[in-house]
């Protein structure tokens, strides 16, 4: 017979004691607009395969005979493969189209810099063994014609069981120069990340931007156009004009406001679930509100209730509701699985009972 556990969540206020505010550096919680990574793309052929090519696919064989003229060699009829060179071709095994990717880091490149690519087989069985013999990567502008880079350079395959998507070491060598402005009509944007992102935070971030600079800002006055020198823009955008003392250098204000140190800089309430992975991960203020939940032999009972003897009991210093991470931890101490756990939880939040997002992935 099995036995049924049953765990009481009591909330009580055990003391004044509170809790120091979070703190962390700007740089932490945020990117500054216009520092963003940029992808170049563009085909290119994998040569010196061991027969795992694509033997008579048409597209390959129309890039290889046009590779052969641009390198002196006849394959071409005013502009079209010349039919006779085609059938040849067809005959190869050790050729295949690929896609080529490259990215750009956030602070741009310049011509000469190196860049790894990523190579991946558009015709072919396999490109592993085989060498990158040339591809010319376009921006992502589709009506930018420039080439910003060429790739060449030998193929790793890092997964065996995908052997026709491979990388090329520092392969991709830049032709043009890359920039990313981040100063735009005499602003700066920082833009918080996805899981800071929030009107409470934005606006506390403005006003310690404003508290940080008040002497620099002094003498910048609202406009009609632009509006206040610090403002949030919305729960994820807050805009800075650059300080008149610092515009011959807004590398260096920019420098010193991304250290500026952040309180209460915490993210909203969640709790992400991944059931494939059997993970849960929660932030320490998601609490529980009065619910009773029957789950196979486990029982779980949240409320203000006096505690019954064979409840275990949970105290809480800092909230007036249970907090969720305190109920995980006890229902891990029961060897409560995880699938239960999840489930446990999902029930609460179906019932309105989660003070915090349920995130499933």
């Amino acid at each position: 017979m099995s036995h049924i556990f049953r765990l009481a969540l009591l909330a009580t206020l055990v003391g004044s004691a509170t809790s120091a505010p979070a703190e962390t550096l700007l740089r932490n919680i945020c990117r500054v607009k216009g520092q963003e990574e940029n992808t170049l793309r563009g085909l290119g052929l994998v040569v010196g395969l061991n027969g795992t090519g694509e033997a008579g696919d048409g597209p390959t064989m129309r890039a290889l005979a046009r590779a052969m003229e641009i390198m002196g060699s006849p394959g071409m009829v005013a502009g079209r493969p010349d039919p006779a060179a085609l059938d040849e071709l067809k005959k190869l095994k050790n050729a295949a189209l690929v896609m080529v990717t490259a990215t750009v880091p956030p602070t741009g490149a310049r011509r000469g810099d190196k860049l790894d690519c990523y190579v991946a087989a558009i015709a072919g069985k396999g490109i592993g063994g085989g060498r990158l013999a040339f591809a010319a990567l376009q921006g992502p502008n589709t009506q930018d014609t420039r080439v910003f880079g060429l790739c060449q350079g030998h193929v790793q395959v890092d997964d065996g069981t995908q052997s026709n998507v491979g990388r090329v070491h520092n392969g991709c060598q830049m032709e043009q120069d890359v920039w990313t402005p981040f100063v735009k009509e005499g602003f700066i944007t920082l833009v918080l990340d996805k899981n800071h992102a929030d009107f409470q935070i934005a606006s506390s971030v403005a006003e310690k931007i404003r508290e940080q600079y008040r002497d620099n800002l002094d003498g910048e006055q609202a406009d009609a156009e632009f509006g206040d020198p610090v403002r949030a823009l919305d729960a994820a955008n807050i805009q800075v004009r650059i300080p008149e003392n610092y515009r011959s250098d807004p590398v260096l204000f920019l420098a010193d406001m991304l250290d500026t140190k952040i309180y209460d800089s915490d993210p909203e309430a969640r709790v992400t679930i991944n059931p494939r992975a059997g993970s849960i991960v929660i932030s320490g203020d998601v609490t529980i509100g009065d619910v009773i939940v029957s789950h196979k032999n486990v029982v779980v009972e949240a409320d203000d209730a006096p505690p019954i003897a064979e409840f275990a009991r949970i105290d809480t210093t800092e909230v007036d509701f249970p907090r969720l991470d305190r109920l995980v931890q006890q229902l891990s101490a029961l060897k409560v699985p995880t699938n239960d756990v999840i489930e446990i939880i999902r029930g609460i939040d179906r019932n309105g009972k989660l003070h915090g997002r349920l995130i499933i992935e």
